[in-house]
């Protein structure tokens, strides 16, 4: 693939680019991590992929940084971010469900970045990574049914006309009778709680192992947030005669030796809850009883705050890596 083009990077592709790299070096650490404690040879398999993956991401986007002149992010580094001598933290099936739900994440984010990119060869890069996200959920999701984890959402019986609202009450719901969850809602619901079963299990290992007491505090003070988001939204489908999705406690070791440096579980950490506050922003948009729209928007504004908290901390630490900015044309003014 030739990078190199007259026509200059935009802001927008740059962010996409810089973001990649992060992510790419970041996913790098977790995989070589998990590669080096897991033991069923099918999930090895995806883990090495995944790894693989990451690893081509990460040499492509240096080949553009370069050829456009551009600082190469920090990002993380294996030797620095992992300890691979570490005993395991995390079961095989956790780490099986934790990189397919990884492969989501950057499935969704390389769809937005092809469509946010102008520049034929950006353009290509991110199609390429759409098609190789798109092998790897689909291997992913196969291991996981054969192995009785992929976690269904819930079924329902179809219905045999089509109707139409025909009351505002429709989406009413603080009081009186509360009508039926959409499919919508139901979606909502259940992956949002899926995610945060997933996220307390992860900050309750994290929090094990935290080299740092401030860093430690702010992980279990994730995983008591996780935890009831987990028996709100939860609470809501059991509510509809729903079934609520599985934990993955019982998927975390004892371990109190940390496979990860405390900088990289930071940025996983914050990483996750951005992308949950625009999880929670799509639901309230969708979800129609006001109840629930209203249920997403609290809970949004609850997580914000954390991640505000978790930024300090990686500042005070030096462990915030900046993002590319524009000039600064007030210091540049010949005043």
């Amino acid at each position: 693939m030739a990078f190199k083009q007259n026509t200059k990077l935009t802001a927008t592709e740059i962010a996409q680019l810089w973001s990649a790299y992060m992510n790419s070096s970041m996913c790098k650490c977790i995989f070589t991590s998990f590669l080096a404690t897991v033991e069923d040879s099918e999930i090895k398999e995806i883990i090495s992929l995944g790894l693989e993956t990451a690893n081509s991401h990460q040499k492509k986007l240096i080949s553009i940084f370069k050829s456009e002149s551009f600082p190469i992010p920090y990002g993380f580094k294996v030797a620095d971010d992992v300890n691979v001598d570490a005993p395991r933290l995390f079961s095989d099936s956790f780490m099986l469900y934790f990189s397919y739900n990884m492969g989501i994440i950057a499935f969704n984010f390389y769809s937005l970045s092809k469509t946010l990119s102008v520049r034929s060869d950006i353009n290509e890069y991110f199609s390429n990574c759409v098609q190789e996200l798109d092998q790897f959920d689909t291997m992913t999701k196969n291991v996981l049914l054969s192995k009785g984890l992929f976690i269904r959402s819930p079924y329902l019986n179809p219905k045999k006309e089509v109707d139409f609202v025909n009351n505002k009450k429709f989406m009413a719901g603080w009081f009186g009778d509360k009508r039926p969850l959409t499919v919508i809602e139901i979606t909502n619901l259940f992956t949002n709680q899926q995610r945060n079963a997933l996220g307390k299990s992860t900050m309750m290992g994290f929090s094990q192992v935290a080299h740092s007491k401030k860093v430690g505090k702010f992980m279990v003070r994730g995983r008591e947030i996780s935890a009831k988001h987990v028996e709100i939204l939860g609470t809501v489908l059991g509510e509809n005669h729903l079934p609520i999705p599985m934990t993955w406690d019982s998927e975390v070791t004892d371990s109190k030796i940390s496979p990860f440096s405390d900088k990289l579980m930071m940025f996983m950490t914050t990483t996750l809850i951005g992308l949950s506050i625009g999880f929670y922003g799509t639901s309230a948009a969708t979800s129609m009883r006001r109840d629930i729209s209203l249920d997403f928007v609290r809970l949004s504004a609850e997580i914000a705050k954390y991640a505000e908290e978790g930024a300090n901390i990686m500042i005070e630490n030096g462990w915030l890596e900046e993002p590319p900015l524009s000039e600064d044309r007030d210091k540049l003014a010949n005043t």
